[in-house]
């Protein structure tokens, strides 16, 4: 473990002297992350596919918006954009929490829940959509930024608060001690602040309309989890924005959409009926999935990331975050002693 932590903290006093995290840091943590998901991800070629289509649209947009010159200033940085449109990756993985995130690097997730939760492509999209603008937007470097001042160049410090949350869940903790301190940093900290879910909203927005799904469907999502009870918190208390102001700000994004706005449609990769055969086979592959404390592992970190839909963490996600949390503290508390 302390061969894990001495690298986190040189690069932690790395970003204490730039004042910012650069694209070759965030893919960098974007690649090691993606290393302990992949026991999680749905390695299955059709779903792959799937998948990989509707990236496709999505990033063909945004780089039409690169090349216009549209997109927030965090987008035109001096550092080369290109590496955003080129190695893309927008993998399904297995887990019953209902979230979606990506990493800031070539990685975007979406999770077999939310798949299979979403009524249509048009839902779908506009999740993958949103996410991507995260990445457009250099949203992740924002959060490595925090990451620093969070954990005062003191690996697992950030873990702390987490921690105090108890030890419930001690046969866990063997196979989540694996996880190395940089790792379970990086997760508990991929969460985004208000504004940068706003932003997310509308260039993904822009980038799914671009793309040719039908933008009156961009809130549909958002709206079924009204539906379901799931904006309750005011909005003052939240990160996020509630849901139902998500929702608003769609409807108004559609309406101020140009007349030449109908060209850019373009059928769904998946009609209603090819969809439901998508949901079905992303249910049968999830369960016959091996069973392993590999894919335990990756679905605790899958289920500890911050939620980048609901107004507040679900009650999965916290237990989650205090197992992982606590885990990493008592590894390295015993590293340390040694």
């Amino acid at each position: 473990m302390k061969q894990t932590i001495l690298p986190l903290a040189g690069a932690l006093a790395l970003f204490a002297l730039t004042g910012c995290a650069t694209d070759r840091q965030v893919i960098s943590q974007a690649e090691s992350t993606n290393s302990e998901l992949e026991p999680a991800i749905m390695d299955d070629p059709r779903l792959t596919g799937y998948m990989q289509e509707i990236g496709a649209r999505i990033v063909e947009a945004a780089k039409a918006a690169d090349a216009a010159h549209q997109g927030p200033k965090a987008h035109f940085s001096k550092e080369d954009n290109s590496w955003m449109f080129e190695r893309g990756q927008f993998h399904l993985v297995n887990s019953k929490t209902l979230n979606a995130f990506t990493t800031g690097g070539e990685h975007m997730y979406i999770y077999s829940q939310l798949l299979e939760q979403c009524r249509s492509e048009d839902e779908l999209a506009a999740v993958m959509a949103h996410e991507y603008a995260h990445v457009y937007s250099r949203h992740v470097h924002k959060g490595m930024n925090r990451q620093v001042l969070a954990m005062g160049l003191s690996a697992g410090a950030g873990l702390a608060g987490l921690a105090l949350g108890g030890e419930e869940h001690g046969q866990d903790y063997a196979a989540l001690a694996s996880v190395s301190t940089a790792t379970a940093a990086s997760f508990l900290d991929l969460g985004y602040t208000r504004d940068d879910e706003a932003e997310a909203d509308k260039w993904g927005f822009y980038f799914y309309a671009h793309a040719g799904w039908d933008p009156q469907h961009f809130g549909d999502f958002f709206q079924q989890l009204i539906d379901q009870g799931l904006d309750t918190s005011p909005e003052i208390t939240s990160d996020h924005p509630s849901l139902a102001s998500r929702v608003e700000h769609a409807k108004e994004s559609a309406a101020a959409l140009p007349p030449e706005a109908k060209s850019w449609r373009r059928p769904p990769i998946a009609n209603a009926q090819a969809y439901a055969a998508i949901k079905q086979r992303t249910a049968l592959v999830a369960k016959t999935m091996p069973n392993s404390d590999q894919v335990g592992v990756a679905q605790t970190l899958l289920a500890a990331v911050p939620s980048c839909l609901l107004p507040v963490d679900q009650p999965e996600q916290k237990d989650a975050q205090r197992r992982l949390a606590v885990a990493v503290q008592n590894a390295s508390g015993k590293t340390g002693s040694n």
